[in-house]
């Protein structure tokens, strides 16, 4: 069980996801007009996932400007208690075809397709008393009326104990098998804000990875949103392949900076087929679907910084802009093939250094090569250095020449004192591989 967990995600996963632009608003349309581009432009740099974010059984999410979820709105489900698409946004849905339509143009475009989930069952199920596909339970008598989510109200918790909470699970992953689904988001069930014995995910976490592992079918479990709690690393590396460290991260300096806070504290649980989840991309063109679309926050050295943590620290890379407007400028940030090289290729990512104006970083290279990266994390451009040598002892060789792996951040090398050293703009970063 453990080893075909990780064979699904054995090195970070690459793709797009709704979320950032289009909200709970996404249709069919959009969906396979992004997964075409991803195809077009990113599949040949290795990204390959296509992921529908929330509320996709919802018929008139998205449709008020501003409101991210309706409450008690109703949702599209079958005689099982299953959430199903709902037809008037994804019409190949129809007839009890679900996402199998939409999930087999992707796959002919040589992509993997994912969907969003929350945890439990839809309180829609357990007020109508739906039966539990398979057993002589109703939605009522496996659910947690009191394990509500406090910012989406569409489900109810699973109860591990009931009978029924267990065979629900394995219902939607099989439903979910038969559409070809390759990627599942959970939310609701992976933050320290839920650490309570009542309510903690720890119960359903497992009891989503038996579903997975019955189903027949290899699928990356990707766990949001976060923080995710240090305590549990055990069992999230045990189940999940994916787990968020923080709440939805946005295109502001402040949430770019404390990501290297948290990329320290799960450093050494990154591993294959466990990859601590830093979050989506907000690049490019963001936030149509909240109603105030606009071009990402982040300067282009900010999103230089970006790239570069999410890739030495080896984080899933799933890019949230739209698109269809995709410009030159955030489509060089994600196929600069050296670049991806460090997040796909590296290992045993570690921050060496850190500070309030600079920060380093280093992972394993094949071979007997180093990458390295350099931050400016001050508000004025400054010089940031590092001494390789203190690695010697680690890799046991000394370093001849420094490759920029951005290619125009070219640094100063110095192969008899192993000293680097480059200058940066105000919250840029420099990446390098060391041979």
């Amino acid at each position: 069980m453990y080893l075909k967990k990780n064979e699904a995600a054995l090195t970070p996963p690459m793709g797009w996801n709704s979320w950032d632009c289009y909200a709970a608003g996404i249709n069919e349309q959009q969906l396979l007009a992004n997964a075409k581009l991803v195809a077009e432009k990113l599949k040949p740099h290795g990204w390959q996932y296509v992921v529908c974010d929330i509320q996709w059984s919802e018929p008139y999410a998205g449709t008020e400007p501003g409101v991210e979820y309706r409450k008690f709105a109703p949702l599209t489900m079958d005689k099982w208690g299953r959430l199903v698409p709902a037809p008037n946004r994804f019409p190949s849905s129809k007839d009890g075809v679900g996402f199998r339509a939409i999930a087999d143009q992707i796959h002919d475009m040589g992509l993997k397709f994912g969907i969003h989930i929350m945890r439990g069952i839809p309180r829609q199920a357990v007020h109508a008393h739906t039966p539990i596909f398979g057993t002589d339970r109703t939605a009522d008598q496996a659910a947690l009326p009191a394990s509500v989510c406090n910012w989406n109200g569409d489900m109810y918790g699973l109860d591990p104990k009931e009978k029924g909470a267990q065979e629900y699970y394995d219902s939607i992953f099989q439903l979910y098998a038969e559409w070809g689904v390759d990627f599942v988001k959970v939310d609701d069930i992976c933050s320290e804000h839920m650490y309570d014995p009542a309510i903690y995910g720890e119960g359903e976490v497992s009891m989503i990875r038996k579903a997975i592992d019955r189903c027949g079918r290899q699928m990356v479990l990707s766990l949001s949103p976060g923080p995710a709690l240090i305590e549990k690393a055990w069992h999230l590396e045990m189940n999940a392949n994916m787990w968020r460290l923080t709440d939805d991260f946005w295109d502001n300096w402040t949430q770019l900076c404390r990501m290297f806070e948290r990329c320290e504290v799960w450093e050494s649980h990154v591993k294959p087929g466990c990859w601590p989840d830093c979050d989506m991309l907000p690049l490019g063109r963001i936030g149509t679907g909240f109603g105030k679309g606009r071009d990402s926050g982040f300067s282009k050295e900010e999103q230089r910084t970006l790239m570069t943590l999410w890739g030495i620290f080896r984080s899933p890379l799933m890019m949230g802009g739209d698109l269809e407007k995709l410009d030159a400028w955030t489509e060089s940030l994600l196929t600069n093939d050296k670049v991806l090289g460090v997040n796909q290729n590296g290992s045993e990512p570690w921050q060496l250094e850190r500070d309030e104006k600079h920060a380093v970083w280093m992972s394993k290279a094949p071979g007997e090569e180093l990458f390295l990266a350099l931050f400016n994390l001050s508000d004025e451009a400054a010089s940031v250095a590092y001494d390789v040598s203190q690695l010697k002892e680690t890799y046991g060789r000394t370093f001849a020449e420094a490759e920029d792996l951005w290619g125009d951040r070219k640094a100063s090398f110095d192969p008899e004192k192993q000293m680097i050293s480059v200058s940066l703009k105000a919250h840029d970063a420099g990446l390098y591989r060391l041979f």
